[in-house]
């Protein structure tokens, strides 16, 4: 533990000399200067509270379903949300659902004290893969109950490996674990976690399913893709993406392209713009009657992605070059053949779409061209790839509900 406490207290000062040069260590800085104010100020110590902590936004949006169906059954409580990234905590600090929104303080023993000196939770839910041994430690400590929600563990992770069996000891003090799929289940046996082991699923996908309800109807893009004869949504891309994608519909005039980067940046988009070889619009300049003449619509804004994917006969998924894929479930939910690259290992619900159908992995030019090139021609092969993508998600939502049920909540 000590050896532990000794990293973390390396990379907060390895943080803080960087932040000066690099805008998220900055953000991650400033941020945690200001959650102890925010705790002081927003806590109402005669409250009761329930705490959930997500490393960032895809965590936030996995936890989302459970916190939401707390606050309907339970008003009595109070939600104290806490985020570890700048890519959570910037993008839902006003988010209604809590009430109270911070960062997480590194996860030092001083911090500990002082967290819990102004904050007395009674229980703890910790979401995929947020295990900080100090913070669950000292709710093993007050007798707060901890509970992994949406865990997954893989053979390479450092609690199965020789020299993680100290780090390990921090399974022991979470009370239930929620985990994915059942190898999750066998690997924590390995280390004695016994009895208190749920496989429900991911509740992503019941996240996704919410989303997919209640999505918004986007007048602009309508109208662009009202005549089209066929629409590829591509969303969350980096360059090796835009690169094969580009290509392809520069030289497919029947197609439209909707095109959503992971980076949203001025030298990103004039980067994306200059390989254009067709009428091409960005979102925000687009209006009216002058949308219908683009072929392909770039979204310069955050936060329309999800609505999007509903306008598109075929998704793309991008990150599969590099970073690794983004949010399949979040394209895969509308039905849709979804598109992604080689770098999709570490991705259950990919791999899963992968071996239904629902998913085409693509490695280069040629492969892109020839699996869009069936989809556009081959209508049967079009809706049982899409067939097979919504079977998915919905056959396995239910997550958030089973984990309300164990805990008797």
């Amino acid at each position: 533990m000590l050896l532990y406490t000794l990293s973390i207290y390396l990379y907060m000062f390895g943080v803080i000399l960087v932040s000066p040069f690099y805008k998220k260590a900055r953000l991650m800085v400033t941020g945690r200067f200001s959650s102890y104010k925010i705790l002081r100020r927003k806590i109402d110590k005669s409250a009761h509270y329930v705490w959930f902590h997500a490393a960032s936004l895809g965590e936030f949006e996995q936890g989302r379903p459970l916190m939401e169906m707390f606050r309907r059954s339970h008003p009595e409580y109070k939600i104290l949300l806490t985020f570890f990234s700048p890519s959570g905590y910037e993008v839902r600090k006003n988010y209604e659902g809590a009430d109270v929104v911070c960062y997480l303080p590194f996860d030092t023993y001083g911090n500990v004290m002082s967290f819990f000196r102004l904050v007395h939770p009674e229980m703890a839910f910790f979401i995929k893969y947020e295990f900080w041994m100090n913070y669950i430690f000292g709710c093993y400590l007050r007798h707060i109950p901890v509970y992994s929600i949406s865990s997954i563990f893989r053979p390479e992770k450092v609690f199965f490996r020789w020299y993680g069996w100290a780090y390990a000891k921090v399974l022991k003090c979470v009370t239930h674990f929620f985990v994915q799929d059942e190898q999750s289940l066998q690997l924590l046996a390995t280390r004695g976690i016994k009895g208190n082991v749920t496989v429900v699923g991911d509740t992503r996908f019941d996240r996704v399913i919410d989303i997919c309800k209640a999505a918004e109807a986007l007048p602009l893009v309508e109208r662009f893709t009202a005549n089209a004869d066929f629409t590829l949504v591509a969303g969350s891309t980096w360059p090796p993406d835009e690169e094969l994608i580009i290509n392809y519909f520069n030289a497919h005039p029947r197609m439209k392209l909707i095109l959503a980067p992971h980076v949203v940046s001025e030298s990103h988009l004039h980067h994306i713009e200059s390989k254009m070889g067709r009428p091409f619009l960005r979102y925000s300049d687009a209006a009216g009657e002058q949308v219908s003449g683009a072929d392909a619509l770039l979204i310069n804004r955050y936060g329309l992605l999800s609505s999007i994917y509903r306008y598109a006969d075929v998704a793309y998924v991008g990150g599969g070059f590099g970073v690794g894929i983004h949010n399949v479930p979040e394209a895969a939910v509308y039905g849709l053949p979804v598109l992604i690259g080689p770098n999709n290992q570490g991705f259950a619900e990919a791999q899963a779409l992968l071996r239904l159908g629902g998913c085409l992995e693509i490695h280069n030019q040629q492969e892109f061209d020839i699996r869009l090139d069936t989809l556009v021609s081959d209508q049967a092969a079009l809706r049982a790839a899409g067939k097979a993508s919504r079977d998915y998600i919905f056959g396995n939502a239910g997550a958030s509900a089973a984990i309300f049920r164990q805990l008797g909540l």
